[in-house]
């Protein structure tokens, strides 16, 4: 589904990331973790399109899309969520979600702006996937609410039902449990199990190692830019080197 091969980044003298490489497979739930400074973000940042790495390739199922932008890699299939929550906050809940659905939107901007009738019933079919997205994340009852005034939780869920409405086949997730609390982040894992049972492929970074190691197939670890481990939840466990990465080394 997703091929990342020889990743290295550059900022002026100070190096982010060295050659890493490994792959997702389609329907799997894959963690990326590392300890702070681990250049975790940095290579969401680049597999997403808003930075460009200083080599290696960036391949989603078959085509090489090194370098592309976010739109042309939201149109190919892969959008993403933030750490810090990204909602436009004057608008409702619904509009939020209707924007992630614009993308597939056929009308052009003359055909809305004369109120043309096939981009009326186009508008109408944007509004019905938004609803049903805001339902399956279980906030459509804030639907009219300003997205602005949502608490932080409910917040990352219209993130996470606006990034549906674009029906990808792989998200991105960057630490989609920061900031919530036990009960959230315990509704966050059923719900990330049910979008992988829709037949899309995750990516998360997370922190959160009990959320973790109970949702992913496979996890990814960097330390200090480079991939330091690859494995089953167990295999990580149970890794010396990932244990002395987090915790230190006594030898």
């Amino acid at each position: 589904m997703l091929e990342i091969s020889g990743i290295t980044q550059v900022f002026g003298g100070v190096t982010a990331l060295k050659d890493v490489s490994f792959s997702v497979c389609k329907g799997d739930i894959t963690g990326v973790i590392g300890p702070n400074g681990a250049g975790k973000t940095t290579l969401f940042n680049i597999i997403s399109g808003i930075y460009t790495q200083t080599t290696g390739t960036i391949t989603l199922e078959g085509r090489n899309v090194s370098g592309a932008p976010p739109e042309d890699l939201a149109r190919l299939g892969m959008v993403r969520t933030f750490q810090n929550i990204e909602l436009f906050n004057a608008m409702s809940v619904r509009e939020n979600v209707m924007v992630g659905r614009h993308t597939r939107s056929s009308s052009g901007l003359l055909a809305c702006s004369l109120k043309m009738p096939w981009a009326l019933r186009e508008e109408r079919r944007i509004r019905s996937e938004a609803e049903k997205w805001l339902d399956f994340t279980g906030i459509s009852d804030l639907a009219d609410v300003v997205a602005g005034n949502l608490p932080f939780g409910k917040g990352r869920l219209l993130e996470i039902a606006r990034a549906l409405a674009v029906e990808p086949s792989i998200i991105l997730m960057d630490e989609p449990a920061a900031g919530l609390n036990s009960q959230e982040t315990l509704a966050l894992a059923q719900l990330i199990r049910r979008i992988r049972e829709m037949g899309i492929t995750i990516v998360l970074v997370e922190h959160d190692m009990e959320l973790v190691m109970d949702i992913c197939d496979r996890i990814i670890v960097l330390n200090l830019g480079m991939k330091l481990a690859e494995g089953t939840p167990r295999e990580i466990q149970d890794n010396h080197e990932v244990i002395a990465a987090y915790l230190g080394d006594d030898d």
